[in-house]
């Protein structure tokens, strides 16, 4: 089976977003690190499992890990809400996220705290993996 490809972040893109951002982990990675490391309204950005070029937005909202794709076109970026519904475009995804942040777009799940990859450097991925496989 060929591994998709990484997404790479723009290099356009603020701190904030490079320090959310954790490539490509799994749903399962996801959950373990938001439930281990997070607290309500912790969230992270990741690569889409099953789509190229698409990251996914996923906040800790207790007793679930929701995760919202994220689009990026020739307009801009968006948020994918539901199917078909779509949050408007922005300029670079820390509009995007602070515009989440903000409360604004209402039928997503308070963004309050930024799940900081550089926090985490002493418990690496792989820890998780081991902690996942015990």
């Amino acid at each position: 089976m060929e591994r998709k490809r990484a997404t790479v972040l723009p290099e356009t893109e603020s701190s904030l977003v490079s320090a959310i951002y954790y490539g490509q982990i799994s749903k399962r990675e996801t959950e373990r690190l938001l439930e281990r490391h997070g607290t309500e309204g912790s969230f992270l950005l990741r690569d889409s499992e099953s789509l190229q070029g698409v990251y996914c937005l996923c906040v800790r909202n207790t007793p679930f890990v929701h995760t919202y794709r994220i689009h990026q076109s020739s307009e801009g970026w968006k948020l994918q809400i539901a199917p078909g519904e779509m949050l408007q475009c922005f300029r670079t995804l820390e509009r995007l996220i602070e515009r989440c942040r903000s409360g604004v777009a209402g039928s997503i799940p308070p963004l309050t705290h930024p799940l900081d990859r550089t926090q985490l450097r002493d418990e690496t991925l792989s820890t998780e993996t081991a902690y996942m496989e015990m």
